[in-house]
């Protein structure tokens, strides 16, 4: 319990400096520029790093993952230094590259979670450890957005990039009590390329995984597109300052934890596969309410998208997580980011062009078409459940 409680302490308070600013990143370029286009290319700064995650996944496989999580929290506490530079719109770059680096320190911190949870908990504790973790993540966002937004409103973007770094250092110090027996990973003698591509053969050999990497690949493609639909709603739909976008994101965030503390016993009763085209069903119904503009049915669907993206989240990491050996699980876990996240990269850079052109309504239709559909495919080709072998 003692290990559970700091490790929870440690992501609770990094996933507050998350919170915090991730959207403050948006709403700076949004401030500086006025351009909502702008402010969508931030997000996809920061999703960038993920089409390279494979290399993360080959280091975070040749070292001991507490130990990893320590480094990188206080290497990202470093990073955001340079946003106190920042005083004008010629000075925005510099926001775009700590984006990037951000994103950076999500990939490689990402995959190593993922293998000291399988460290700490046996594979039937795993959806509920998942869970707990998302539940913590979302909680977060209730306030976080809103806080961030406040914080930036009141002192600037310097004063919240100075409170997140504090978080990382919190964090690392926590993380770095926790204590497990980690054995020094095997140095396998072989050609690189095969080494980093491990994950990625891994994944196509697995027929759960593979269906499962897949779909996802397809929705993620969808979900990009409507990145940069939030600050269109808020302004366009909604008629309120950018800053409301805090309050969307808040409201996705309640629809999360519901769905964070719901996840192992949906995933229980329906079957790991079939939970995860759920969730992603439920996404891209949120998103088609979203469509008509009137405060109550946007905030609802924002709470049924949350509730849906958690338990499609939940799921995922959990089939990743049963089906990996732990001496592969980084590279598994960082070539599903790839094969998921370059679709959803493309996707961002294409919604962050066409939100300047056409009506945000029509990005928020085609991701719920996309997502829905999505769902339906996954839920209706379960395949094996977790923990038994595929037929073959």
């Amino acid at each position: 319990m003692r290990n559970v409680r700091l490790l929870m302490t440690g992501l609770a308070v990094t996933m507050a400096g998350d919170s915090l600013m991730l959207l403050v990143f948006a709403i700076w370029i949004k401030t500086l520029t006025g351009s909502t286009g702008a402010a969508g290319l931030v997000l996809l700064c920061v999703s960038l790093p993920f089409a390279l995650s494979p290399a993360f996944g080959w280091l975070v496989d040749r070292v001991r993952h507490r130990r990893f999580l320590v480094t990188v929290n206080c290497a990202s506490a470093v990073m955001l230094l340079p946003l106190l530079a920042v005083r004008g719109r010629d000075d925005m770059w510099i926001v775009y590259v700590v984006a990037v680096l951000y994103g950076t320190s999500m990939v490689a911190s990402s995959a190593a979670l993922n293998g000291l949870l399988k460290e700490l908990f046996t594979e039937e504790r795993l959806a509920s450890a998942n869970g707990r973790v998302t539940t913590v993540q979302e909680s977060l966002r209730l306030g976080g957005p809103l806080a961030g937004a406040a914080l930036f409103g009141a002192f600037g973007g310097g004063t919240v990039a100075v409170v997140d770094a504090a978080t990382f250092l919190v964090a690392g110090g926590a993380i770095a009590l926790v204590r497990v027996s980690e054995r020094t990973p095997e140095r396998v003698e072989a050609h690189w390329r095969q080494e980093v591509s491990a994950g990625v053969r891994h994944l196509f050999a697995e027929l759960t995984l593979r269906r499962t990497v897949l779909v996802a690949a397809v929705a993620w493609l969808s979900i990009g597109l409507v990145e940069s639909v939030s600050f269109a709603l808020a302004d366009q739909g909604l008629h309120r300052p950018p800053e409301f976008v805090g309050v969307l994101a808040s409201a996705q965030g309640v629809g999360a934890v519901i769905g964070g503390l719901a996840a192992a016993r949906a995933l229980a009763r329906v079957g790991d596969v079939a939970g995860t085209g759920i969730g992603l069903a439920g996404f891209g119904v949120g998103n088609l309410v979203c469509v008509y503009a009137w405060l109550p049915s946007v905030l609802g669907g924002r709470v049924v998208s949350g509730f849906g993206l958690a338990l499609f989240l939940i799921g995922f990491t959990t089939i990743l997580q049963r089906k990996t050996p732990r001496p592969l699980i980084g590279r598994a876990s960082t070539a599903a980011e790839t094969l998921t996240s370059g679709p959803h990269c493309v996707a961002m850079g294409v919604g962050a062009a066409l939100i300047s052109l056409v009506d945000y309504r029509v990005l928020l239709v085609m991701t719920g078409i996309g997502t829905l559909g999505s769902g339906v495919v996954l839920a209706a080709g379960r395949g094996a459940p977790a923990g038994e072998p595929d037929a073959t």
